[in-house]
C-alpha cells in the first residue's frame, strides 16, 4: 500500500485509490486508525491529514485546499468519516458534493456526532440505500467493498 500524504503528489497515480474525507482540526487522528483496516485492500491511499500544518499560512491552506480538491477527484472511492469532536463542515460540504455523483461512497458518522442525523437524511434522499455507519471499523469493512467499484 501506498499513502499519499498532503501536499506530495504521485509522479504516475496507481489504481485503485480511496480518499480519507474527514475531520482533520480539533479531531484525533481517524486516518491512522482507517488506514490499518484499508490496508489489506487498497493499494493507494490518499491522506489529507498533514503531520504539522501551517495554521494561518494563506498560501498552504490554498495548496490544502488544491490538494483535497484534485485527489477527492483522483481517487476511485472515498470515505468519510465524522467523529464526534467536532462539525466539520468543509467534510459536509465535500459529502454534498460527492454524493451528487456516482463516485462510490463509504460513509460513517460517529453516534455522537452533532449532524449525524442531517447526514443520514441528505444521503438518504442523495443515495438512497446507502448507509451511514456508526464506527469507523465498519466504515472500512464498506469501503473495502468498494474496491475495484469504478477501476
Amino acid at each position: 500500500m501506498t499513502v499519499v500524504v498532503a501536499p506530495n503528489r504521485p509522479a504516475s497515480p496507481r489504481r485503485p485509490g480511496i480518499f480519507l474525507a474527514g475531520g482533520i482540526s480539533d479531531v484525533g487522528d481517524w486516518q491512522r486508525d482507517a488506514i490499518e483496516h484499508l490496508r489489506p485492500v487498497w493499494p493507494v491511499v490518499y491522506n489529507p491529514r498533514r503531520a504539522i500544518f501551517p495554521m494561518g499560512d494563506d498560501a498552504e491552506g490554498a495548496r490544502q485546499i488544491r490538494w483535497e480538491f484534485d485527489h477527492l477527484a483522483l481517487a476511485d472511492a472515498i470515505l468519510f468519516w465524522f467523529s464526534f469532536e467536532t462539525t466539520q463542515p468543509i467534510a459536509l460540504y465535500e459529502l454534498g458534493r460527492w454524493a451528487a455523483s456516482d463516485k462510490p461512497l463509504a460513509v460513517g458518522a460517529d453516534p455522537a456526532y452533532e449532524r449525524r442525523f442531517d447526514v443520514v437524511q441528505q444521503l438518504g434522499l442523495a443515495r438512497p440505500g446507502l448507509p451511514v455507519h456508526a464506527d469507523l471499523e465498519s466504515t472500512c469493512a464498506a469501503a473495502n467493498r468498494c474496491v475495484g467499484a469504478r477501476s
